[in-house]
């Protein structure tokens, strides 16, 4: 067993799973960041493709804009639908194998007490790929609905905002827990679905500030990481706006721009993972609460051991 285990199979309080996330990141940042590099090296070059082809298009119309159509000679319009349908389609594919990933990483630390293996979450996806794929087109109306549903609370003040919010945390809840009992127990996706939503709905008040206070961390995670690329093209566009140089038509300032805006977008699919990471530990929690077969296996262990 690894000596730096962190059980999460635990009857723990909500401080406690909060406690019991951050914990379990500190002790498995590395070995995870670098499994999830080799699992999304494909979706951060395409991201980084996408990148510049919309940074390219933007510069290339706001160019032509502020030049009255003169000046350019790029199809920029065309780039930067381009960059749009691919990075729709980066954002889709990495989501899928973030969820994937975060749930096969978390299921096989559990159960192998820390021991975690690159071929073994490999081929749990592998062996699950039915599984999920009907569960993303069940999501992809899910979503739908949602989006529906959003707009109609888009017009009630204050009420309809704090609804759209309980909503996106509940819809975030059941997603990551289903994924989580598909990779936990190997579940179908009719018995998958149904604890997911019956863990969501059944502690519904703890996940929705569960999700709430996960997200405000991740979000402060999100913005230490890209504080540094931000920094830098803040301080490039000031000394380059002093220089009276044209930003628009500069190759440098294009991959500046590049880089800076892959590194927003690399970051929020990373912190997206992460999010993953903690409804894993939560779902443990919720698991052990209501089945209690961590306690009872240990209970057993005692009376066979005497």
């Amino acid at each position: 067993m690894n000596e730096k285990y962190i059980e999460l199979r635990t009857r723990s309080t909500f401080g406690d799973i909060i406690n019991t996330y951050f914990l379990f990141l500190k002790h498995n940042f590395k070995a995870y960041t670098n499994l999830y590099l080799r699992y999304n090296a494909i979706s951060i070059i395409l991201t980084l493709i996408s990148s510049y082809l919309l940074v390219t298009g933007f510069m290339g119309l706001a160019s032509q804009d502020f030049r009255f159509g003169m000046g350019s000679n790029i199809a920029t319009d065309s780039y930067f639908i381009a960059g749009a349908i691919i990075l729709f389609l980066i954002i889709f594919i990495t989501s899928l194998i973030n969820y994937s990933f975060s749930s096969a990483y978390v299921s096989d630390y559990v159960k192998n007490e820390g021991e975690v293996d690159s071929k073994r979450i490999w081929k749990s996806i592998i062996q699950s790929i039915g599984t999920i794929f009907v569960f993303i087109l069940i999501g992809g109306v899910i979503v739908v609905v949602y989006f529906i549903a959003s707009m109609i609370l888009a017009f009630i003040p204050l009420l309809g905002m704090l609804a759209q919010y309980g909503l996106n945390f509940t819809l975030s809840a059941i997603f990551g827990l289903t994924f989580m009992s598909i990779f936990s127990t190997g579940k179908g996706i009719g018995e998958a679905l149904s604890e997911g939503f019956n863990f969501t709905m059944s502690n519904f008040w703890r996940i929705v500030l569960f999700g709430l206070v996960i997200g405000i961390l991740n979000t402060m995670i999100t913005m230490l990481i890209i504080s540094i690329p931000s920094v830098i093209i803040g301080l490039y566009v000031y000394f380059t706006v002093e220089s009276n140089v044209d930003i628009m038509t500069s190759t440098f300032a294009t991959l500046v721009f590049t880089f800076g805006f892959a590194a927003f977008l690399l970051s929020f699919i990373y912190t997206q993972a992460l999010s993953q990471l903690s409804y894993g530990v939560l779902y443990y929690n919720l698991n052990e609460v209501k089945y209690n077969l961590f306690l009872q296996k240990k209970i057993d262990q005692i009376g066979v051991n005497e």
